[in-house]
């Protein structure tokens, strides 16, 4: 099952999203600031659950995508060379509502979740399902949203990551 989403024309400048670990369980979170749009489509949670038993959280309000959190992490596959795409349209994705269950706050989506990361651990492409002709539109500075031609989410680039903090060992 694809989860359905659509490019709408943004107003103003993106937002920015900040990124923020839990040291002790591993989780990032990302949290979108500012250009807060009121739409009409979905309001709640949307989970990507991987058939490795990864998955990550996204938080939908009016339809517009306004946290990340990647919770069980996939094995995750460094590529020195991992680049976002240069070619990005600025816009919102709107994931709509469903007419017959409007008032349905969470939403499930079982596919394949792959992650690569560049050497630094800066930059991560989420990838949702195979490998597959995409548009990336740039929602916040710092994530970029990959829709395929079927107009369902085809992945994330979660861009500018702070390092892991790593515990200083007491002395």
């Amino acid at each position: 099952m694809g989860l359905g989403a659509k490019v709408v024309e943004r107003r103003g400048k993106p937002p920015r999203i900040n990124y923020k670990w839990d040291p002790e369980t591993d989780i990032l979170t990302g949290s979108v600031k500012g250009g807060s749009r009121q739409g009409d489509g979905l309001t709640g949670s949307v989970e990507l659950e991987g058939v490795d038993g990864s998955f990550i959280l996204l938080d939908v309000l009016g339809g517009s995508i306004r946290g990340v959190e990647v919770v069980v992490w996939p094995d995750v596959r460094t590529v020195g060379s991992l680049e976002p795409p240069q070619r990005t349209e600025d816009g919102d994705v709107v994931l709509p509502g469903r007419q017959s269950q409007p008032s349905v706050a969470a939403v499930e989506v079982d596919t394949a979740l792959t992650i690569e990361t560049n050497a630094a651990e800066s930059v991560f492409r989420v990838r949702l399902g195979p490998s597959r002709k995409a548009v990336s539109v740039r929602v916040a500075e710092g994530l970029l949203v990959e829709l395929d031609e079927r107009e369902e989410l085809a992945g994330l680039w979660l861009l500018d990551v702070p390092p892991f903090p790593h515990e200083e060992p007491a002395l």
